[in-house]
């Protein structure tokens, strides 16, 4: 079973952020740099299917130099090889002229399934992974926790609303946006760090994939979240507020 994952490399969350001198995006002379979280669920999935059904999986990140130390790291939990896209302007390229590269760079490998994150962590955009089923003609479904192989493809339990969730059946090729959560993630180990450094990193670039880079969605200018503060009181019974705290609290603060 070949198994493609598509990873990002996004700043550490954890990071400071300042917006830079054209107010287009972040100033990212200063930032620690991490594999993108729903990505990281994606590699995990395609692992452990390696490992119950044989196989290989192959990681392919779009970027600059920066993004070999993901990759490495990628290879380092267990991954077979990788596909780089060298790309500078990764940060002026839309959701979809990204999809065409990680395409571009998928389709000679005719894999069986490609997994991506549900979103990345910068932007949180969603669109990525189901660009790119399109663009390789192929069956997907979003918001996955869980793959099994069957004969004729997989099953998956995908995430609905509210608590709810659903198994569909797809067949194979297929394209799957993981969402995060569904596993527990494993670290590299030293045996693996060693190993990751004469696994094979294939380098391409955007002129050899013949893809062009003009946007169709420009980001004209960003902004920091203004911090506010505000104090609401809730009247009525203890009960009633305590509704009423429950009712806020899921639906305006989402953290229920």
């Amino acid at each position: 079973m070949k198994i493609m994952v598509a990873i990002k490399q996004v700043p550490d969350r954890d990071a400071q952020v300042r917006i830079n001198a054209s107010a287009k995006w972040i100033e990212e002379s200063d930032l620690q740099y991490a594999l993108n979280e729903s990505d990281a669920y994606a590699l995990e999935e395609g692992l452990q299917l390696k490992e119950k059904h044989g196989g290989e999986v192959i990681v392919v990140s779009a970027g600059p130099e920066r993004v070999g130390s993901t990759i490495r790291e990628a290879l380092a939990k267990g991954a077979d090889r990788a596909i780089h896209i060298v790309c500078d302007d990764i940060g002026e390229r839309d959701a979809l002229s990204v999809a065409r590269l990680l395409a571009a760079a998928m389709k000679p490998e005719s894999p069986d399934l490609v997994l991506t994150g549900l979103q990345s962590e910068d932007l949180g955009l969603g669109q990525t992974g189901v660009i790119v089923a399109e663009l390789l003609g192929m069956p997907h479904a979003s918001l996955i926790l869980q793959v099994e192989k069957t004969e004729t493809g997989v099953t998956v339990k995908q995430e609905l609303e509210e608590g709810w969730f659903q198994t569909i059946e797809l067949p194979t090729p297929a394209v799957l946006t993981i969402q995060s959560g569904g596993n527990k993630l494993r670290y590299a180990t030293l045996m693996g760090i060693k190993r990751a450094k004469t696994k094979e990193v294939r380098q391409l670039t955007a002129t050899e994939l013949a893809v062009d880079a003009a946007p169709v969605v420009v980001l004209e200018r960003i902004t920091l979240p203004k911090k506010q503060k505000s104090t609401q009181m809730l009247s009525g019974t203890a009960a009633e507020a305590a509704a009423a705290l429950v009712q806020k609290l899921k639906f305006e603060v989402h953290v229920l």
